[in-house]
């Protein structure tokens, strides 16, 4: 089995859902253009990102089946 997204939209979406979650934590826009990061920097900034965005995707699908 792949990890790929089946849908090709899917990668547009989680790319547009990560700018949004760096946005609200304040991440600098230098950061996200790899201008001059700081490994040490890089490494817990993506994890507050990847962390958040499995929270919010956690309800998205939670939503969907209570909807359902």
């Amino acid at each position: 089995m792949s990890n790929r997204p089946l849908d090709p939209n899917a990668i547009k979406a989680l790319n547009e859902m990560k700018l949004e979650i760096s946005n609200e934590l304040g991440v600098p826009e230098t950061f996200m253009n790899n201008e001059e990061i700081d490994p040490v920097n890089n490494i817990f900034t993506a994890g507050r990102v990847g962390g958040l965005m499995t929270k919010k995707l956690v309800e998205m699908g939670e939503k969907n089946l209570m909807d359902d």
